[in-house]
């Protein structure tokens, strides 16, 4: 465990889990300052309780001076690792984590990471509820919403610890070591971040970067990329498959899910299953992995699993108004959750893109499109990438705005048709974030009741 007292620690990043880390710190006896690129307008809420606390605050961009002589520098994940006063830092010997990594050196108990580039908060919300309803006092956290490092007071060893971990927070590690690693699926994204699809691949391996012989890694069999990573651990290796068997794991065996360790048991039927769509499936068959290899009972995952609801922003279903479904997916930030999405409705869809680019190619969406897509109502930045990328697979209307977009949608579709926001892009260009997207879409939906 670190010790923080009286430490000089500064916290690069006022987002969720900087603002977190702070306040953890300070209480921690650190004499902590916090510097952000946002101005002090921008971030007037959440500048009073640091100041409340004694913490120091620089506001509108990274001075020089705030980075030297620290004894401990904690980034935020929003921050890019190769910020040019991160990089001098480095060289200067100075010690530079993530708000994950601090965490982990409080928290005691059994940690299960999920990262993935789609099917995080579901998977990880999922195996919480798993855990909880078998009896284990269960914390739930990291890139879904909660910050790990707030999860630290309430934690002891007995405490198991779910967290969803984004490749950002990953490549910020140094000591990360979870009990289970879960590696849902790596498709293309986060490219204006990290550039090549191989440095987006480095970055969400390192999950498995300090595991040990007795812990647990889980990949999906039915993902090259995922299959790639085998040799990337030193933990046992288990499986998901919802196309074949496989020798260590979960798969679908005769419309029912199996847990293959010492011996098969069955779980349950894949009807029971609440989620729509085959990628849901896979984040079922991930969490049945997680919470087997966690000691859950078969009745208790089944339980769990049957009880479970679809997660805000995530394929949720909003309303039929006039005989037609509305589903907000505002959590398909990349091309790849998209077609998850699309993949879930047999034809007749009126499809909401757009936002902000993450370098995709969108061209990958035209087969889809083409076949079961009536209109795509383009919004934000990437409206004329999207387009030019796609032109030819179906209607297109520059609709520019989420409110403009619901409403021709709405005024095309016909009883029977599903209108879809499944945008493929972040989110910032518009709205604060995905969740505030959904929000918006959402309340356009229901003011049509």
């Amino acid at each position: 465990m670190i010790d923080l007292n009286n430490k000089r620690v500064l916290v690069v990043g006022l987002g969720r889990s900087g603002v977190a880390s702070a306040l953890f710190l300070k209480a921690h006896g650190a004499r902590v300052t916090v510097s952000d690129s946002k101005s002090q307008e921008q971030l007037r809420e959440e500048i009073p309780a640091l100041l409340d606390q004694g913490i120091a605050v620089e506001t509108g961009g990274h001075g020089e001076r705030a980075f030297q002589n620290q004894d401990l520098i904690v980034v935020s994940p929003g921050v890019p690792v190769d910020a040019p006063p991160l990089v001098q830092a480095r060289a200067l010997g100075e010690t530079v984590i993530g708000e994950i990594e601090l965490a982990s050196e409080f928290l005691p108990g059994p940690i299960v990471a999920i990262t993935g580039s789609n099917g995080k908060t579901t998977t990880t919300t999922l195996v919480g509820e798993i855990l909880r309803k078998s009896g284990m006092e269960t914390l739930v956290g990291g890139n879904i919403g909660t910050p790990a490092i707030s999860l630290a007071a309430r934690a002891t060893r007995d405490t198991a610890i779910v967290l969803e971990v984004s490749s950002f927070q990953l490549e910020t590690i140094r000591g990360f070591r979870p009990k289970i690693a879960v590696v849902l699926n790596i498709t293309p994204d986060h490219l204006d971040r990290h550039r090549t699809f191989q440095a987006y691949v480095d970055a969400k391996a390192r999950v498995f970067e300090n595991q040990q012989e007795g812990d647990f890694a889980v990949l999906n069999a039915d993902d090259p990329t995922s299959v790639e990573l085998r040799s990337r651990t030193r933990a046992e290796r288990f499986w998901f498959s919802r196309k074949r068997e496989v020798e260590l794991g979960a798969f679908v065996e005769n419309g029912q899910i199996v847990f293959r360790r010492e011996g098969v048991r069955e779980i349950m039927p894949v009807a029971e299953v609440p989620l729509k769509g085959a990628h849901n499936i896979e984040n079922v068959l991930a969490a049945i992995s997680a919470a087997a290899l966690m000691g859950c009972a078969a009745e208790r995952i089944r339980t769990a699993v049957r009880e479970f609801q679809a997660v805000e922003h995530r394929l949720e279903f909003v309303a039929t108004i006039r005989g037609v479904d509305y589903y907000n997916d505002s959590k398909a930030t990349n091309v790849d959750a998209t077609i998850k999405a699309l993949e879930s409705f047999p034809a007749n869809i009126h499809l909401i893109l757009g936002g902000k680019d993450k370098g995709s190619d969108y061209t990958v969406l035209n087969d889809l499109v083409r076949k079961r897509v009536k209109a795509v109502y383009t919004i934000g930045a990437a409206a004329e990438k999207i387009q030019s990328h796609i032109q030819g697979a179906t209607n297109i209307i520059r609709a520019g705005t989420m409110e403009a977009a619901v409403k021709q949608a709405a005024h095309s579709a016909n009883p029977g048709d599903v209108v879809l926001l499944a945008p493929a892009c972040a989110s910032f260009d518009q709205f604060n974030n995905y969740e505030h997207r959904g929000k918006v879409f959402k309340e356009l939906v229901l003011a049509m009741r």
